[in-house]
């Protein structure tokens, strides 16, 4: 278990270095689990380790979502002066979740019946 958050801290740093190296505009953690989904597809499968520890951190996925909301919580006044925007970008980043999600599930489902 230690060395699977080793791997995700070690990945997440990577992403880090290379936001600030390269000046993307991006979240540094987003870029390392871009590193990690490029380091397992070429790894060819998901060690067992890494599986049962990231099971146990996405099943206390909502305490992660503290921090946003309080900055969320925090900002009421800046965000009462742009809320169409603000609920512009809610509206459309869940639809767009829906979408890629429900193509992914599609692309999936597929694939196994394939491998059947």
């Amino acid at each position: 278990m230690l060395y699977a958050i080793a791997a995700l801290l070690v990945f997440q740093l990577a992403g880090e270095i290379l936001v600030q190296w390269l000046g993307i505009p991006l979240p540094g953690p987003l870029a390392g689990m871009v590193l990690l989904l490029a380091a397992l597809c070429f790894y060819g499968r998901l060690p067992d380790k890494l599986r049962s520890t990231s099971n146990g951190l996405l099943g206390h996925l909502m305490l992660l979502f503290i921090a946003p909301v309080a900055g969320v919580v925090t900002q009421l006044e800046r965000i009462s002066q742009d809320w169409i925007p603000f609920v512009a970008a809610c509206l459309g980043a869940t639809a767009l979740t829906m979408v890629v999600s429900a193509l992914t599930l599609q692309f999936m489902l597929k694939r196994a019946k394939r491998r059947q």
